[in-house]
């Protein structure tokens, strides 16, 4: 099992790191961020294989100074975690595939469509397009709340239709789209000449970050009065009985609670962006192999 898990991550079971690090092009090691923060390097160790430790950590931590740097990584099944080489290997595997074609990330508010879309176009090489600044633009810099406020919902969803509408005919782009914009089936037509990426994300999860944040920016949350949580969670629970099926629609879905269950991870906040950027990748290679197969003569097969 520890090879298995090793060879898809294209690392040995185990490490000689000096040796490891002379195999990489000059430049392309980089510590994740919150190894950076704590100046020593981490080793991710799967749960399933240590859960003893799942309490306390999943990562194996080795600290990485110059006189132990050939240390070796031993802690069941341990791997050199480097988020941002994994993303960028995961993008050069799914971009054959894609030949160019547009990523529209669809999800609820406050689902990290454009932190996510943003590590996603960098891997790719792809510009990052945020459809709700496309429509502030067309309104002369008018504010997506401004235009609730002064000009009501149904504006705003005409001009959504046709941000999207000129972005189909777009490549090489991944685009973040507004929580409402999967409500007009035209919309799915424009987006659908792309791939489309569901970002599924617990409304508990949700209602946590923009009562962090606050709900000023959000028109359909910030009239109502009280408790920041209770009042984005009641609200998102109603918006989510209105939208659930069409996100369905999408060509891809990315699951936090999945991605969570597989690092062993508590909690959907535990999860960092570059991590499902990465499960976003696989998801859509994942469908991408699948239309390729289905595309294939039963013949030639």
């Amino acid at each position: 099992m520890e090879a298995a898990i090793a060879q898809r991550f294209q690392y040995p079971s185990w490490i000689d790191w000096r040796e490891f690090e002379r195999k990489l092009p000059r430049g392309s090691l980089r510590y994740p961020q919150r190894a950076k923060e704590e100046k020593r390097f981490r080793g991710l160790a799967f749960a399933h294989l240590q859960p003893e430790r799942r309490n306390r950590s999943l990562s194996s931590e080795v600290s990485c100074s110059a006189d132990n740097s050939s240390a070796l990584l031993e802690a069941g099944s341990v791997y050199p975690f480097d988020e941002d080489l994994i993303l960028k290997r995961k993008a050069e595997e799914v971009k054959p595939y894609l030949n160019g074609r547009a990523m529209y990330l669809v999800g609820m508010m406050g689902s990290g469509k454009t932190t996510v879309g943003k590590l996603m176009s960098k891997a790719l090489g792809y510009s990052f397009l945020d459809c709700d600044t496309l429509i502030e633009e067309a309104m002369n810099g008018t504010s997506v709340a401004e235009i609730f406020e002064h000009h009501g919902e149904s504006l705003f969803r005409e001009k959504e239709t046709d941000a999207l509408k000129k972005l189909s005919s777009m490549y090489q782009v991944v685009v973040s789209t507004g929580g409402g914009a999967v409500i007009r089936p035209i919309n799915w037509k424009y987006m659908h000449k792309g791939i489309s990426i569901w970002l599924d994300v617990p409304l508990e999860a949700l209602a946590h970050r923009i009562a962090a944040v606050g709900t000023n920016s959000r028109p359909l949350l910030h009239d109502e009065s009280g408790d920041a949580y209770t009042v984005a969670l009641k609200r998102l629970s109603t918006i989510w009985d209105e939208r659930s099926e069409a996100y369905t629609n999408a060509n891809a879905r990315v699951s936090l609670e999945n991605i969570a269950a597989k690092r062993g991870y508590k909690d959907v906040s535990d999860l960092t962006p570059t991590e499902i950027a990465i499960e976003a990748f696989e998801q859509v290679l994942s469908f991408l192999k699948n239309e390729e197969t289905m595309e294939i003569p039963d013949g030639d097969l």
